[in-house]
């Protein structure tokens, strides 16, 4: 019964979007420039970002990019992730998604989970610890410092296989780089106006998804705009 309740609010969830919220505005860099940089395209990294280029689910130079703004601790950001995976494998190639940082401010673990995701990411382990926070966000959300610095930890090296540099990992937490990349991105979210997450968008259109009740109204919906634009993509080139 729990299994079955967590996937329809997962559903409603994505159909009316996350609840509106307010970020937290100091997360931005306020000296950034970001007007210079293309939200709707691949940003590598930078001075203002901590040298760290955008995370990127398939094709970076791919004809149709996704481009989302989301909270690990988003319940509707864990539930969008697995389907948003499905979609990106259908299309292989054709399809990219780029992941932004967009922290809510009333998320108790809200900074420190992107934080673990990020020095995650600087031994080569981005996507799959990112795809293991969204599924065990039941698990860490309300963790106090002690447990959820030993829960991310754990989840680093089940994610590497007990290949990764643990030592390193946890050092790397308290770079002043991956600060800057999460502020980064939430600037880069202010700039376009996110308003709540998940957010994601199709080659620099916002989609609704208000309209998708269901799963399958959900892959449909997506399916149709992705077509639609390889669409228009092939007929440019012609």
């Amino acid at each position: 019964m729990k299994k079955v309740t967590g996937v329809i609010i997962g559903l409603l969830v994505i159909a009316f979007g996350a609840l509106v919220i307010f970020a937290l505005k100091n997360k931005a860099d306020s000296t950034a420039d970001y007007n210079q940089y293309n939200a709707d395209a691949f940003i590598a990294g930078n001075e203002y970002n901590g040298g760290i280029d955008d995370h990127v689910k398939g094709n970076k130079d791919a004809d149709v990019l996704l481009v989302e703004y989301a909270d690990y601790q988003c319940p509707g950001c864990a539930s969008m992730n697995p389907r948003i995976n499905k979609i990106l494998e259908e299309f292989g190639d054709k399809v990219g998604l780029i992941y932004r940082n967009y922290l809510l401010s009333y998320h108790q673990n809200g900074t420190a989970a992107p934080t673990a995701a990020e020095a995650a990411a600087m031994q080569g382990y981005w996507k799959e610890y990112a795809d293991m926070l969204f599924a065990n966000q039941s698990t860490w959300e309300v963790a106090d410092v002690d447990e959820r610095g030993k829960m991310f930890a754990d989840l680093f090296m089940n994610v590497t296989e007990g290949k990764g540099d643990l030592a390193k990992f946890q050092s790397d937490m308290e770079k002043s780089e991956i600060k800057k990349k999460l502020k980064f991105d939430q600037g880069l979210g202010d700039k376009i106006g996110i308003s709540g997450t998940p957010a994601i968008y199709l080659n620099g259109e916002k989609i609704d998804f208000s309209g998708a009740k269901t799963e399958e109204e959900f892959y449909t919906l997506m399916r149709n705009k992705i077509n639609a634009a390889l669409e228009t993509k092939q007929k440019v080139a012609e």
